[in-house]
């Protein structure tokens, strides 16, 4: 299994670039996983009064909901402090794992590639010296006038080629 970070700011396009990306590589066979970090401080996946937010009300550290077309694990946890690894050991039947988010514990790890989505030249520069390493640039601004080393690939308008980029720089190694 391997993991590749999506970074940008806000409403740069991250979450509709894996989107692509999902869809692309799924359709190519490969089996895909997504770790979304949430940083709102009182956001929940369950519903307050619901069997489930009783039961971890009452105490349950681990709750399965089970339905027609899903399977929920909820997990109570100090979920701030949770490393990385825990989380991608989760997706450990999948070929490769997007995340989103998490930006200050993925910066700097080598062993997480990174797609960068950028809006302007500033955010692709500044890019450039807070993460390692880039495996290419995305987003409503086009880098290739920048002379950068990782290539451009529009995950909006062509997810083709970022997905093509993904599959040889990462599940064909």
């Amino acid at each position: 299994m391997r993991a590749i970070a999506v970074v940008g700011t806000k409403k740069s396009g991250k979450t509709t670039t894996i989107e692509n990306l999902i869809r692309e590589l799924t359709q190519r066979g490969y089996k895909v996983a997504a770790i979304k970090h949430i940083p709102e401080l009182d956001f929940t996946i369950d519903t307050p009064g619901k069997d489930t937010w009783r039961y971890a009300k009452a105490g349950a550290k681990t709750i399965i909901s089970v339905s027609a077309n899903e399977i929920a694990v909820i997990e109570k946890a100090d979920a701030l402090n949770a490393p990385l690894s825990a989380l991608l050991k989760k997706c450990r039947d999948s070929d490769i794992v997007f995340i989103e988010g998490f930006k200050k514990l993925v910066a700097q790890k080598r062993s997480i590639p990174k797609i960068v989505v950028v809006k302007s030249p500033d955010e692709a520069t500044n890019a450039l010296n807070r993460f390692k390493p880039i495996i290419a640039f995305s987003g409503s601004y086009n880098t290739t006038s920048l002379g950068f080393e990782a290539p451009y690939a529009d995950g909006l308008k062509n997810p083709e080629k970022l997905a093509e980029i993904v599959e040889n720089a990462i599940l064909k190694n």
